[in-house]
């Protein structure tokens, strides 16, 4: 049985899977393994615009597998202390790579996001949730911590620091209503509707330039880590500049406004010219 699913629902989106309901589809190494490597060949695939991310079953991803978490690769000789790094680095590299892809993530949550799953979710570009999903800081209810994978860093900048204390301190669940109001998701929506939703957000994303896009996702992850809103203006100005003066997408823009048609971008200086009259 594959742990992780790929398919194309609609044109030129990506719908990737996690395959394990049984388990709540929960971080063993054999599931995210093989999601971190679909998503590296996904995001190589130039017929993907968008990726959307969900959850088999009643959940979206439990966290850790405190029952078999797998099997962690190329451990052979090494201590208990190094395999743990080597495990986390694992679990970081998932993270990363979402991070990294050059096509938005859209994380259709259709359940529990809990521990682990949480930090999954917060990785994603835009997160719509059913009604059934809730989120849960889990590590401090383990008598551990809850800062791992990311959260303590992706959580304070989604939502505010004074709220992601009280969440990450109290370890309490925030269900998908309060999630909507704080800004931890985008919208929520019935469970039936949850990915047509989801593919209806992407379908928008993909009548954009494609550049424009990809631009635009680099930037907004940049600002997160920007030194000074000087420094990141520079970095705006450039990705702008880039887009504006390497395509002709701007002038297809206004043709097609003035035409009353729907812009169809190339992302091709050679759309700068309008096309010759018969």
């Amino acid at each position: 049985m594959s742990f992780v699913k790929v398919e194309k629902p609609r044109p030129h989106i990506s719908l990737v899977t996690l395959n394990r309901p049984e388990r709540m589809n929960a971080m063993a190494f054999d599931v995210m393994i093989p999601f971190r490597e679909a998503l590296e060949e996904i995001s190589y695939d130039n017929d993907t615009r968008v990726v959307v991310v969900t959850g088999a079953g009643h959940g979206f991803c439990s966290g850790a597998d405190l029952t078999d978490g797998g099997r962690i690769p190329n451990i052979d000789g090494l201590t208990v202390p190094t395999i743990s790094l080597r495990a986390m680095e694992l679990l970081d590299d998932v993270i990363m790579t979402i991070r990294k892809l050059h096509q938005p993530v859209i994380g259709a949550i259709n359940g529990a996001a809990i521990g682990g799953g949480f930090c999954l979710s917060l990785a994603f570009d835009i997160r719509v949730a059913s009604e059934a999903a809730y989120f849960r800081a889990a590590g401090i209810n383990n008598g551990l911590s809850s800062t791992e994978l990311g959260l303590s860093y992706l959580l304070p900048r989604a939502i505010g620091a004074s709220r992601a204390f009280e969440i990450m301190l109290t370890g309490r669940d925030v269900d998908a209503a309060e999630a909507d109001r704080i800004g931890l998701v985008s919208q929520v929506v019935a469970g039936d509707a949850l990915l047509d939703t989801c593919y209806d957000v992407a379908d928008r994303i993909i009548g954009w330039s494609r550049v424009g896009v990809e631009m635009a996702k680099k930037l907004l992850w940049s600002s997160l880590d920007a030194s000074s809103l000087g420094a990141h203006m520079h970095h705006e100005g450039v990705a702008q500049l880039y887009v504006r003066n390497l395509t002709g997408n701007f002038e297809e823009m206004m043709r097609a406004r003035k035409d009353g048609r729907t812009p169809v971008y190339l992302d091709d200086v050679s759309q700068k010219r309008a096309p010759q009259q018969d």
